[in-house]
This record gives structure tokens, sequence and C-alpha cells, in this order.
């Protein structure tokens, strides 16, 4: 095996997750910190736990009053757990991520210890009998023993230097505590389970919690006051952060509330996540999208929500005019203009998986934030769609908590998904249409211009998707399990990630390149009567040697009657290899020249070509990908429409229409 420079490969990963983590920079908002001072916080300190607004584990009455269906399920869920044999996560697992790639050994172990540890603490809570308390007890001292919580694929990141991991430093360093987003998630659970726990663990032993608190001070709390090194804290480069920075930040600010006793230190660690969180607001475009994908809305938008819903909270003034702020609503507002049909089906640019499964205790609780009626409705649809109130509770603490008390009122909402008509997003150059509101009859479409230096960017720069009665014809395949590959320099060396299998053009062979430059450029949105059009150039999108001086991509949307993309083009040269790509998951045929047929469920779907331009051929591409398999199946098809002619201009146009089965 020849020898690999570790550090140099370290160095450019690095470079490349900064690269596609970043996020530009709009107008220095500073919604927090400027409109609360640290005067301010220092008055508004809550005295003991009269903030916390879930019953204590002594309130049986409050807890025995929860459903009794979903008291069973989460006690037997944590009853699978009695007697656990605690797992290690041993140093060669750490090491598997450098040694092969495989990001999954360590965080396998440390998944089902978190699993186990949430379980056993939900079934104590709702069942108060102390049949869990020893077993709680070992998962204190398994997960305090361990050097590090988090996880080996964000080794890289962080270093004796401020910034990158060496080959010293690939394993757990007790004297240098690393805060990512798995501390984090691990460090909050634990903080609860402090707040709940500390009299049942005391009757056993003064030890436990005293443990439990020292071991939450040593690795997270102490290093969060003293360091600003992190980059989620302070970001990098001109301040650009990620989703990073409101998930840690709220973390953090959990186990500060519930840990730490020195009104002090309370004060400036709540201020420094104040100043953080500030950074990430002040990254978001004024209309709210989430250039991460609507997977990541939950981590990112959803996060800060959580983080300035729980800062609110413990202040005895509130943080209430944050949640006035137009900015705070669009982010909001995001996951409901990007949503599609059938409960999971969302515009999934990015690195967002096909289906997402999105919280719907988060969605109502925002909702009702901001006072818009619209996400409490689909909030209150997505509750109905899951029966998520009669289902078992797991998960992190934090929500889990605000799931069983914090949705007042749900039942009494009209539960309605939202089907809206159309919307464009003008800072990720997004848009949507559908044929009427408030259905899924009909077709829906999504298309996106923006750069290929977006958040978790895929190569898709002028892509679609095309939905059908809520069905996918068109597709984005959406991301597949993470590798190490995936946030390092090979990662356009992922097939999902190449806008060769997204719905785009192959130019002389060429396909797009990644990086902010490469980008769309004089994109429109025009809604006239019955008819939506999203068009843009997205010539500039691919590198040079493509030999592309124009191209202008357009999607039209005959609202009852069809749909249609359009491709005018002129290139520097014609070298014949030039093709139109479409990606599907649904059977297909070629009935003719000149016409391809998509077969759904109840429909088919009938796509028009001029054959005297294009020659359409289909490709079969087997899926390996776990994740990729549990979306689509086993496979997927590829059309690939052919340009002809000679020339060095060009007019394709692709006419969609449909048809019962």
């Amino acid at each position: 095996m020849p020898k690999i420079n570790i550090t140099s490969i370290l160095l450019v990963c690095l470079a490349c997750f900064f690269a596609m983590h970043a996020a530009l920079g709009q107008d220095k908002r500073d919604l927090l910190t400027s409109n609360f001072s640290r005067k301010y916080v220092e008055n508004s300190l809550r005295q003991g736990d009269e903030w916390i607004r879930y019953p204590k584990y002594g309130d049986r009455s409050a807890w025995e009053a929860l459903p009794e269906a979903q008291r069973r399920k989460t006690i037997e869920a944590g009853e699978a757990y009695v007697g656990y044999d605690w797992p290690i996560v041993k140093a060669t697992m750490y090491l598997e991520f450098t040694r092969t790639g495989d990001r999954t050994k360590d965080a396998a172990v440390s998944n089902e210890r978190r699993k186990a540890f949430q379980s056993l603490m939900l079934a104590e809570l709702m069942e108060g009998k102390g049949r869990f308390i020893d077993d709680l007890i070992n998962g204190v001292f398994a997960i305090c023993e361990q050097t590090y919580w988090g996880a080996s694929a964000h080794f890289y990141l962080y270093g004796f230097e401020g910034s990158i991991a060496t080959p010293t430093t690939v394993l757990p360093d007790i004297d240098n505590p690393i805060i990512d987003l798995v501390v984090g998630d691990i460090a909050a659970d634990l903080a609860w389970a402090y707040h709940f726990f500390k009299e049942p663990f005391d009757a056993v032993s003064p030890v436990i919690a005293k443990r439990l608190k020292t071991e939450l001070e040593q690795k997270v709390l102490f290093p969060f006051y003293e360091r600003y090194d992190y980059w989620w804290i302070t970001g990098w480069g001109e301040g650009r952060v990620n989703n990073w920075t409101p998930w840690c930040n709220y973390n953090l600010l959990t186990a500060i509330l519930l840990v730490e006793e020195d009104p002090i230190k309370k004060r400036d660690a709540i201020y420094k996540t104040m100043e953080s969180v500030d950074l990430f607001i002040n990254s978001y475009p004024d209309d709210g999208s989430c250039s991460e994908g609507p997977s990541y809305w939950a981590h990112a938008g959803g996060k800060m929500f959580d983080y300035l819903e729980l800062l609110d909270t413990y202040l005895a003034e509130g943080v209430g005019v944050v949640f006035d702020h137009e900015l705070i609503k669009n982010m909001g507002r995001y996951i409901y203009r990007s949503y599609i049909s059938n409960g999971d089906y969302y515009i999934n640019f990015a690195d967002a998986a096909f289906r997402i499964n999105h919280h719907p205790g988060r969605i109502y609780n925002y909702g009702q934030r901001i006072s818009d009626p619209v996400m409490v409705s689909f909030a209150a649809f997505l509750m109905k769609n899951l029966a998520f109130h009669e289902k078992t509770v797991s998960g992190r603490i934090g929500e889990s908590m605000r799931d069983l008390f914090d949705q007042d009122g749900w039942e009494k909402v009209t539960p309605e998904e939202p089907l809206i008509a159309q919307y464009y997003f003008p800072n990720l150059d997004a848009a949507i249409a559908r044929d009427r509101a408030g259905t899924n009859e009909g077709f829906y479409f999504a298309a996106k211009g923006g750069s290929n230096g977006e958040q978790h960017n895929h190569n898709d720069v002028g892509s679609c998707m095309l939905f059908y009665n809520g069905h996918p014809v068109l597709l984005d395949v959406g991301v597949g399990t993470y590798t190490r590959e995936t946030f390092s320099p090979q990662r356009y060396s992922i097939w999902t990630m190449q806008s060769n299998y997204h719905n785009l053009p192959l130019i002389n062979g060429i396909g797009q390149s990644p990086g902010g430059s490469f980008r769309a450029i004089n994109s429109s949105f025009n809604v006239r009567g019955n008819s939506v059009t999203y068009s843009t150039d997205i010539s500039n999108a691919y590198p040079k040697e493509a030999d592309v001086r124009e191209w202008q991509r357009s999607y039209t949307l005959n609202r009852g009657s069809k749909f249609i993309v359009r491709d005018s083009f002129s290139l520097v040269a014609n070298r014949g290899n030039t093709a139109i790509h479409y990606m599907t998951g649904l059977p297909v045929r070629l009935v003719q020249p000149g016409i391809v047929e998509f077969v759904g469920e109840d429909f088919i779907m009938e796509a028009k070509y001029d054959p005297a331009q294009v020659e359409a051929a289909v490709e079969s591409i087997p899926l390996e990908d776990p994740k990729l398999i549990q979306n689509h199946g086993d496979e997927l098809s590829r059309i690939v429409l052919t340009w002809k002619e000679k020339g060095i201009r060009g007019d394709l146009k692709l006419e969609v229409t449909a048809k019962k089965k």
C-alpha cells in the first residue's frame, strides 16, 4: 500500500468542507446582541428551575396524566435495555475513519448507547418506580468514562493549532477536548438527566450526579467558556458558518442552563452563544431559504428556533422581538414552501434525502411563535399523518419534552397540506409551481439556478424535478450514505453529486464544475394567466472546456395542460457529444421516435421531443448504496436525449402531458 500523507489530505478536506459549508454573509443584523445587552441577560437570569415548563420526576400525577398508550409504548422501549451491557467505543473504531474512510464503526456504537440512555430515561420518567435507575447509572458511568463523545469523522476539523487535525490527534485527546454536534447532543441529554434524576441518583450515591456534572464541565462547559477556536462559535473567513452553529449552541445553552450554578459564568456563556447565533442569522438570505437543502432545515433554521425558544423561555423578559423579524419568519416558512406532497416529499436539492420525515412538534411550535396559520396547519397534518401523539416517545430528551408538554391545542387545528400555487426564492434562485393550489392533482415542478458553491452542494444549476398527482416523475436522486469522500476533494467523484445524474445537459462531453463561480445568470420567474415560467442561463455553470457561449433553460407549466422544458443554446464549437439527461424512478419505454413514456401507478406520462433533432436512449442505473435503495428500490433510469445536429446553435423542447392509465 502506498504511503499516505494524512496531514495533506486533511488540509485539503478541511478547505473543501469550509468551501461547501460557507454561506454568503448578508447584512449585519445582529438580532440578538443589538437588541439585548450583556446587562439585560444578567438582569433576566431566572432563579433555580422555575423556568422549566416540564414536571419534575417526582410529580407523578403529571407524568401519569399523559396518554396511557404512549406511556406504555415508551416504557416498553426502555424495557429492551434493562440489564443492558454498555459497549465501549474502541480506539481502533476511531482509527477506521483515517485508515479506510469508514465513519460508521464508532458512530454505530455511540448511536446505540445514546438510544439506550434516552430510552431508559424516558421510560423511568413515564413509570417512576425506579426500575430503570440502575441501568441509567451504568449509562452515566459508561458515557463519563469515554474520552470523547463525538464522531471520528469530525476529528479533522480540530487540532492543537486551532483548526487542522494531524496524525497525532486522530484519536481522542484528553488535553484537547472537541465539541462537535454529537458531543453537544450527548451533553444536553446528560444535563437533562442531571436535572431529572439528581435526587434519585443521590439516594444511591452522591458520587453519581457529582461525576456527571464534573464530566460535563471538563469535556464541554469549561472548554466552551475558555475557547474561541471551535469554528462553529466564531465562523471561518468573514464569519461564515453553517448548521453547526445553531445546533451546537442550542446544546450548549441547554447544558449551561441546567448545570451551571455560577451566575457570572452563566451570564457570559449565554451571551457568548447569542453572539455566535447572531453570526448564523447574519449569514442567512432574506428569503429564509436553506441552501443546505430541506433535510438540513431541522438542523439549521429549525435548530435556530430551538435555541431562540429555549433562550426566550429562560430569560425573564424573553427575546420575543426576534420572532417578529421577517427573516426569522421566512426561515420557518421555508419548510412548507419547499414541501411537495405525501407528507415527506420536499424539493430535495443539495444533500437532501429523496424522502424526509420532519419533526412536526418543532414545526408546530415555530408556526405558533411566528403566528403563521399555514405552518401550524401543516404541523397538525404531519402529526395526524404520523399518529404523532400515539407513538413511543424517543430521541433527544429536550425535543421529547416539548413533544409531550408543549403542543397544547394541536388537535383543534384543521390539518392541511401547504399546497401553495407557486413561489420563487429570489436568494436561493429556486422556483416551484403546481397546477392548482390546495390539491396534489396534476403537475408540480421545482427548478433552481443558484450556484455550485452552495452549502452541501451538488452540481445541479438549472436542474428540476417534476411530480404528477403527488408522485415523482423526474427526480433529484438525493444523497447516499455519507462516507469519507462526501466531504473531501473526491466529493464530486460520487455520481449523485454530478450534473450528469441530474436533469441537466451534458455539453460537448463536459458536466458542470463545483464552486461559487459556476452559477446561473439572468434568472427570471413569471406568472401570466395559467402559465408559470422559470428561466435561467446555465452556461456559466460549465467550465471553459465545454465550449458553451449561452444556454438558456426554461421550465413552463401550462396549468391543467402540460409541462415544457426548453433548451436554447449557442456553442463555441460542436464536438458531437451534447445530450440532455433526465432521471426517473418510474418504468420508462420508448414508444416510438419522438415519444418517451413514464408509467406511474395510475397515470402514463408522455414526453414528446423532435426525433429529427435528438436521439433517445434509456440507461439503467443499478443502486448499491443502502440509503438510495431505501428511497428508490434497486435501480433508477436515465433518459439520454443526444443532440444530432452539426451546428453550434440549438433549440430543443421536451413537452410532457399526462393521461390516465
